[in-house]
Formats: structure tokens, sequence, C-alpha cells
């Protein structure tokens, strides 16, 4: 049986950036997702607290294999409509403090595969 591989991506919002980065997500990033082929599995933030304006966006992406992750993402990358989008997103300064990825192998008794 083949299984998919997961990616668990974190990104650690800029101070008061958080709506903002996840509204690059909502109106830009998706649509871009799935054109190159980044399967989304779930998303979900965690606000500050103290700050709601700030927090962390974890999400859980999808793969037949890490070949076609990393294909993915560099088609993802080299994509005018990203670059542009990114770099509008950013004008007053980057949406994240730091950017997390870990690729997950589901286990034989994982009742996602």
């Amino acid at each position: 049986m083949t299984t998919r591989i997961f990616e668990l991506r974190t990104y650690h919002g800029a101070p008061g950036k958080l709506e903002a980065l996840l509204s690059r997500f909502r109106d830009h990033t998706m649509g871009l997702f799935a054109r190159h082929g980044i399967g989304v599995v779930g998303f979900w933030s965690t606000p500050n607290p103290d700050d709601p304006s700030t927090g962390t966006l974890v999400y859980v992406c999808a793969y037949d294999s890490r070949a076609a992750a990393d294909a993915a993402w560099a088609a993802f990358r080299d994509d005018p409509e990203w670059q542009l989008a990114k770099a509008e997103s950013e004008r007053d300064g980057s949406l994240t403090v730091s950017v997390e990825s870990l690729f997950l192998e589901p286990t034989d008794f994982s009742p996602i595969r």
C-alpha cells in the first residue's frame, strides 16, 4: 500500500501581523497551492492571548511523495503570482518571524495515510 507523506508547517507571525498573514493565505496562497499540487489537510491559528493580532499559523499538507512535495514547492516559489502577492503583502515588513517545516510519514496504525 502506498501512503502519502505529510508536511507540518508553522509560521510564527510578526507582531501585529497575524490577520495579514491569514488574509494572504485566504486571498492568494490557497489558489496557488491548488494550482501547484500542494494538498491542504487543514489550517489552525493560535492567537497570542495577550495580543490577538499576533500569533502562529499551523497547517498540514499532503503529497504523494517527497519528490512531489519538492516539485510542488519549487513551482509555487517560482510562480510570478506568488512573488507579487508576497511582495505586496510585505510592503511594510515580513509577515513572519520564522517558518518551520517538518515532513511526516504516517505510521502503519495511523488513521490518516
